[in-house]
């Protein structure tokens, strides 16, 4: 059968048939996969059909669906399966179009990385988010001018994909972008006003999803109220919490108070601080509201927030040398209700022992990627050609900084997105003419943010 096809076409037949068996491999390797406690809470409510907005109602509510297919994670992890390497196949593809079978490849090659490789296996709402992204901007990458039937499929997916992280609209935004005309983005002001436009159901999915499956509050956003106002006092030495019974708090705030993650004011830790969710969920909904106490707190002590959020973001992008009190992978599925975990195999334990160690390198550091994907802004920065790479190097970026003011955890998958996007922008930005073929001061300017973030990290480690 495959003699008939002409020469020129076997190859990517063959090259998407390797493909569909790296994929199927990947989902064997980790079957059924990895169930962190946030996916097992997950899971108990796609099982009762009761949802609470403390994680995406929306992935808990596809969960319940595909339990139609099979019950356990096993359909969810062959879903983010699929949307992972089903995006790589189309960026493949869009690689070979722009620069041969080398791009291509690289690309290909560049996805396999044993960190992308883990958190594809793990259920997660960002595994799930960064699949979706990756396959909408794929779809955007191979289609023709005017195939508007595939771009709103792109669209759409992307909208979707908002139900799932609240700050989904930076990563979101810029590939909608491109899925409009070419006329829509021509100037200025016509891209600042597609912008505000698209914004608006990406601001709306996830509330109106939530709404829709008549998800209960949780109390979520407080969390990051409660981890600013923990910070502040850390950093003003005084207590920027409202009114409590707790002695002396600026005391047991600065001992519970760390730059790596808000858990010890959660209720889950083994150690939960005095000062925390539970004591401060009813305090906070008094006066003027949770935001009402966080608008004062940082009007009060500007510096001390600002402090409080840069030593937060060095740890969550793992810039200057926090690797050892930086949470790792989760490679092993946590004790749930259902008995489901992953059987041992030679293969799944040299994958997630080699993620462990790229987690100490560069390529395991937010940090780098962000300042390369700042690079790759400064020699293309323009959306009005609608070119996708351009499109992913910003979304990478938007992603990667919205957790600068709105992250209460330190752990890499918060940028699988980031790194993903980034990487394939940088094999197809820095593989083009046109990369080479800007100024000299240009080239050193995107040089620059990578080389001074590199040396930093390395040095703060030494």
């Amino acid at each position: 059968m495959l003699r008939k096809i002409p020469v020129r076409r076997r190859a990517p037949i063959l090259a998407a048939v390797a493909l569909a068996l790296v994929a199927l491999g990947h989902a064997l390797t980790f079957w059924p996969g990895i169930l962190t406690w946030d996916a097992i809470r997950q899971y108990g409510q796609a099982v009762s059909g009761s949802y609470d907005d403390w994680h995406p109602p929306a992935m808990n509510w596809l969960w319940r669906q595909l339990r139609a297919v099979a019950a356990g994670p096993g359909p969810m992890l062959t879903l983010q399966v699929i949307l992972y390497w089903g995006g790589t196949a189309l960026w493949a593809l869009a690689g070979y179009r722009r620069g041969g079978w080398k791009s291509a490849a690289v690309i290909v090659a560049a996805m396999l990385s044993p960190i992308a490789v883990v958190l594809v296996a793990t259920i997660l709402k960002d595994s799930l988010f960064a699949g979706a992204l990756l396959l909408a901007s794929g779809i955007l990458a191979v289609a023709r001018a005017g195939a508007w039937r595939l771009r709103l499929v792109a669209a759409v997916l992307l909208i979707a994909a908002a139900t799932l992280r609240f700050n989904a609209g930076p990563a979101c935004l810029p590939l909608l972008l491109i899925a409009l005309p070419d006329a829509w983005r021509r100037t200025v002001p016509r891209l600042a006003a597609s912008a505000a436009l698209l914004a608006v159901p990406l601001i709306l999915a996830l509330p109106l999803a939530n709404a829709a499956l008549g998800a209960k509050r949780s109390g979520v956003e407080l969390s990051l109220v409660i981890y600013d106002l923990g910070g502040i006092g850390r950093f003003s030495g005084t207590s920027a919490f409202p009114p409590i019974a707790t002695p002396d708090p600026v005391a047991v705030n600065a001992a519970c108070y760390s730059p790596v993650s808000w858990d010890r004011y959660a209720w889950w830790g083994a150690d939960p601080c005095p000062i925390g969710f539970e004591t401060l969920k009813v305090p906070l909904r008094q006066g003027h509201g949770p935001y009402g106490w966080w608008a004062a707190a940082v009007l009060a002590h500007p510096v001390a927030y600002i402090e409080h959020r840069l030593a937060h973001f060095d740890r969550n992008v793992r810039f200057l040398g926090h690797d050892a009190e930086a949470p790792g992978l989760s490679t092993e599925s946590d004790p749930n209700p259902w008995g489901y975990t992953v059987a041992p195999n030679g293969v799944r334990a040299a994958i997630a022992q080699a993620a462990a160690w790229l987690l100490h390198t560069p390529l395991g550091w937010p940090a780098c990627w962000l300042a390369l994907g700042v690079g790759l802004l400064v020699l293309r920065p323009s959306l009005a050609a609608g070119d996708p790479a351009v499109a992913l190097a910003w979304s990478g970026v938007m992603y990667g900084f919205s957790y600068l003011p709105l992250s209460v955890a330190s752990e890499v998958r918060y940028h699988f997105w980031t790194i993903a996007a980034i990487t394939i922008a940088a094999v197809l930005i820095l593989s083009e003419r046109q990369a080479s073929a800007v100024g000299r001061l240009r080239r050193i300017a995107a040089v620059l943010p990578l080389a001074v973030v590199l040396a930093a990290s390395v040095i703060a480690r030494l």
